[in-house]
This record gives structure tokens, C-alpha cells and sequence, in this order.
């Protein structure tokens, strides 16, 4: 099944018409449809139980597949991992309906086509692409990977295949985390060794009009650090009697974003510039009170640096910043004669938890935590914010302040490149590109984020002390299994098919480089890597 461009065409059709945007009952359902297909395979039919379904959050589940060959060497196992979920897709607007069914969607372009961007009408006239959400970012990468299956069992390979397929890659990777721990289990209740942990996400393009076909050996790190703004509150008519949570995140926003010193180079690549993923203050409604909490976050890559490298960077920074504000409050105040307000702090999360335990009984904190915790629509971000929020209303003393803490989700960095096996298979599959159309070329760090961050964890323990301690919902609505991840010590690859726009209206997948190009590439690994 699945092995000519025709079949494989269809089932990537069929997966993408099962909506599974992330967070809804789509999404929920998918992997109960997929293991009804996966079971057509003659292999599962005779080994239903090596179909597995794990349970994550709100109701979604991940699946894995194991292929078992009883003539494996020395147990080889790779693991072929994926996540079916999709970003939403409010942006198609009167096309929503076709979002997810590739071809209604490409022809109501072809019907439509000026409403496309130059690039994307020019793919789309050339008939080499097809459009809609998901066939790019990664429906076709667990297509190729039920390829791989299907092929395996069928031909007797000697090589163990171990289909990992999660929801939530899209939002805080819940899937990946939840199943992260279930997979040492299945290594020794099924006498695995896992050797390579192979993701098929989609080849991005480094820049615009990029037509080259990336793999990579790593996945760049992602962490947000957050900030609290508590200023004084005072009214309107007398702004010096307080000071505004505006005010002092100014220069925060300033001084954090597209900062070089939170940039890193590692084999020639360079992490993007850290910017402000959310800025805002947090007054509920409108009135001459000045708004005097205030919350931001920001996105900052990494190659190398763990959570309290980021942090103490992050600390430095913003003293720095604090400083500077300070200064222009003090002149102003002089200016205008007025006597201002205290000195401002910066604390990080763990020491305002420790003041506030100090201060409280536990059971009074527990009781402001669970108000916060039960808030319906309020997601691991907004949770972590109202917090600290909470732990300040608590202490005005030591307002005014900024309070830097850490808000879900977190990504270490994973890196293969210097392993030999690796090396090995990276030349193997960049050869061919002389005599192709489609240049390939090596990447050692994958240029989005991805659920391979949480296999090969080898940071240092005060890593894990400083990311917990300084993380408001740690234990509580997010978790990361860092133990779990230890033991998951293989090398990564990132090998995909080529496409355009992930995430945007004009999401396309490349024909030629999903049908032909990349099957042939992933079985080639694989033959090389069993070898």
C-alpha cells in the first residue's frame, strides 16, 4: 500500500481532509481514523497490539506503530516521528471550507488566481503544486512515513521502524511531552534500541524565491522569558504620584528586542533576533486609574544556551534597561517638582515566590493559584502572567517592579551533526543534487521549531533548577520530561519534503519533491543507516 505516486497522492489527500487543527475535535478524532488505516496494512492485522494509542490532554491522543524485524542487528530501531495537527485557518476567509481538501482548494484558486501573490499565482499556474492547510506542515511527512511502514513489512526489512505520530506540535507540543516517557518503556518491553529519530517536517526556505531542498541534523532551541510590569497606580490628573506600567516596559521592549546579545552562531548558522511575541497592559477596562500592570513576552532562539544561560542574560539585560528608566523618572520628577514615587526592582519569579511564602500561609497561596488555574480560557501563558500578578497584588511593598519569569513552551536545542552515522547519511543524500533540478543542501539546524527537541536532553541539572524554579505553572499546567529525554539519547535528522508558506493562506506542497523526490531520499537513509 502507499508505494506508487498515485496511492501516495491519495492518502496524503485523505489525511488532510481529516481536519486536525490543534485544539479541536478534529484533531481529537485523527488518531482514532489513523489507526483504523494503519490496520489495513497485512503486518497489523496479524500484530494489533504493536498499535498503540497514548493519552495526552483535553481528550487527544498520540499513536504510535511498531514494525518489528526478528532479524534486526544488535535491536536497531529508528523512530519515524511526526505530529498531525494543523494551524488554524481563519485566514482563508470565504475558501475556509476547502481549506483542507487540497484539491477543491487548488482549483478554486486556479478559478481565482489574482487573489494570490505574485509567487504563489506563478506555482500555481505551473501545476507543480497543491495547496491547502496541512499538505506542507506535515501531512505528507507522516504519509512518507506510512510509506516507510508499509514498505518495511512488506519486504521483511531488518531494521525496526517505530511510527510516532502526536497532536500539539503547533501550540506547546503536549503530544510530544506526553508520549516522551511512554517511549524508554516501549524500548525495553519490545527489546528496542533506538538508534535515529527521523522527523519529515517540511523543507523551509532560508529566504524568498529559495528553491533549495534542506535537511537538517538539529532543531534550533526556543524559550520565552516574560516580564511583569507592576508600577504604582494614581489617577490621570496626577501622573507623578505613580508611575505607569507602560512606562517602564518601554524600555524593556527596547532594549530585548532584536538584541545581538541574545544571538548565537554554531556551524556557520545564526539564531534570528529575539522580538516581542505579546505586549500588553493588564487593566480590564477603561478609566482615569493609570494602568499600572503590564506583561510581555519574548521569543529567543538558541543553538547552544540553556534555560539559565537565557535567563541571567535576560536579568542583565533588564536591570540595564530598569536603569535607564529610573534615571528619566528621577529627572522628570525633578523637573516637575514632584517627590515620585520608590526606587524600581527587578526580581526574578523564584525570588518573589520565596518573599511571598514567607509572607503567606500556603494554604491561602494554594487557593490564589487554584482561582488562576480554573480559569477556562486562560492558556499556560496567561496563566503564568496572572501568577505573578497574583504574588504582586499580594506584596505592594515592593512595587514599583519588574518580575522576569518564563512562559511556556520551551524547546531545547538538538544537534546530530558531528555524528558519524550522520555525516555518512548527509553526504549520501546531498550527492544527487548535481544532476537534479532541485539543489539539496545540509542544514545543521532545523529553522522552526520542532518536537525532536525532546529526545537527546544532556544540559546540565542547574538548567532544570533555574527553568522550574523561574516557571509560574510549572508542575501545576506544564511539564517537560527531561529524565525521560535523557534516555533518549539517539541522533536526530530532519529530512522532508519541499514546500512554500507554512502557517498562511498560500501553504503548498511541492509535487515532484513530495511524490518522487523525498520517498526515494528517506529510503535511502534508511537503507544506508541499517547498513
Amino acid at each position: 500500500m502507499w508505494q506508487t505516486t498515485d496511492e501516495l497522492e491519495q492518502l496524503l489527500l485523505e489525511l488532510t481532509r481529516w481536519e486536525s487543527r490543534t485544539l479541536t475535535q478534529g484533531e481529537r478524532e485523527f488518531p482514532l481514523k489513523l489507526q483504523e488505516k494503519i490496520r489495513q496494512l497485512p503486518y497489523f492485522q496479524q500484530h494489533k497490539s504493536r498499535i498503540r494509542l497514548h493519552e495526552a490532554d483535553h481528550g487527544r491522543r498520540a499513536l504510535t506503530a511498531l514494525y518489528r524485524s526478528p532479524e534486526a542487528a544488535d535491536r536497531e530501531t529508528v523512530v519515524l516521528l511526526s505530529h498531525f495537527d494543523t494551524v488554524q485557518t481563519e485566514e482563508y476567509g470565504q475558501l475556509e471550507p476547502f481549506a483542507c481538501d487540497p484539491e477543491a482548494l487548488t482549483q478554486k484558486f486556479r478559478d481565482a488566481p489574482d487573489t494570490l501573490p505574485a509567487a504563489a499565482r506563478e506555482d500555481l499556474l505551473s501545476g507543480e503544486y497543491l495547496f491547502g492547510r496541512g499538505t506542507m506542515d506535515m501531512k505528507m511527512g507522516l504519509a512518507l512515513h506510512m510509506q516507510l511502514l508499509a514498505r518495511a513489512a512488506a519486504e521483511q526489512w531488518k531494521l525496526n521502524l517505530l511510527l510516532v505520530t502526536v497532536p500539539d506540535e503547533e501550540v506547546d507540543s503536549a503530544g510530544m511531552r506526553a508520549v516522551v516517557p511512554e517511549l524508554p518503556v516501549l524500548e525495553q518491553e519490545e527489546d528496542l534500541h533506538y538508534t535515529l529519530f527521523l522527523n519529515s517536517e517540511p523543507s523551509f526556505t532560508q529566504q524568498p524565491g529559495d528553491n533549495t531542498h534542506y535537511i537538517y541534523s538539529g532543531s534550533m532551541g526556543k524559550i520565552m522569558p516574560g516580564a511583569l510590569f507592576f508600577g504604582k497606580e494614581t489617577h490621570a490628573g496626577e501622573p507623578l504620584s505613580g508611575i505607569t506600567a507602560a512606562f517602564m516596559s518601554s524600555y524593556v521592549s527596547q532594549a530585548m528586542e532584536w538584541n545581538p546579545a541574545f544571538r548565537e552562531q554554531h556551524f556557520g548558522e545564526q539564531t534570528p533576533l529575539p522580538v516581542a511575541l505579546q505586549l500588553r497592559d493588564l487593566k480590564s477596562g477603561y478609566s482615569t486609574q493609570t494602568p499600572y500592570r503590564a506583561a510581555a513576552l519574548y521569543n529567543v532562539f538558541t543553538l547552544k544556551q540553556d534555560a539559565s544561560q537565557v535567563m541571567t542574560a535576560f536579568t542583565s539585560i533588564v536591570e540595564k534597561a530598569m536603569q535607564r528608566c529610573q534615571q528619566e523618572y528621577d529627572t522628570i520628577c525633578r523637573r516637575e517638582g514632584a517627590d515620585g514615587v520608590q526606587p524600581m526592582r527587578v526580581l526574578r519569579y523564584e525570588e518573589l515566590e520565596a518573599y511571598v511564602r514567607e509572607k503567606f500561609e500556603p494554604a491561602e497561596l494554594e487557593e490564589e493559584i487554584r482561582t488562576v488555574m480554573e480559569k477556562e480560557n486562560w492558556d499556560e501563558r496567561e496563566q503564568s502572567i496572572r501568577i505573578v500578578g497574583e504574588w504582586m497584588l499580594l506584596c505592594p511593598e515592593l512595587a514599583p517592579a519588574v518580575v522576569l519569569f518564563f512562559a511556556p513552551p520551551y524547546y531545547p536545542p538538538v544537534n546530530a551533526s558531528e555524528d558519524e552515522r550522520v555525516q555518512r547519511v548527509m553526504q549520501l543524500l546531498e550527492h544527487p543534487a548535481q544532476s537534479s533540478r532541485r539543489p539539496v543542501r545540509h542544514v545543521h539546524y532545523f529553522n522552526g521549531i520542532c518536537d525532536l527537541s525532546y529526545v537527546g536532553y544532556s544540559q546540565p541539572p542547574e538548567e532544570l533548577d533555574s527553568y522550574r524554579k523561574n516557571t509560574p505553572v510549572w508542575g501545576r499546567s506544564y511539564t517537560i520530561p527531561f529524565e525521560a529525554m535523557r534516555q533518549l539519547d539517539a541522533p536526530v535528522l530532519n529530512v522532508g519534503p519541499f514546500g512554500k508558506d507554512p502557517h498562511q493562506r498560500t501553504e503548498r506542497l511541492h509535487r515532484r519533491s513530495a511524490f518522487e523526490e523525498t520517498p526515494g531520499m528517506l529510503a535511502s537513509l534508511l537503507a544506508t543507516w541499517g547498513e
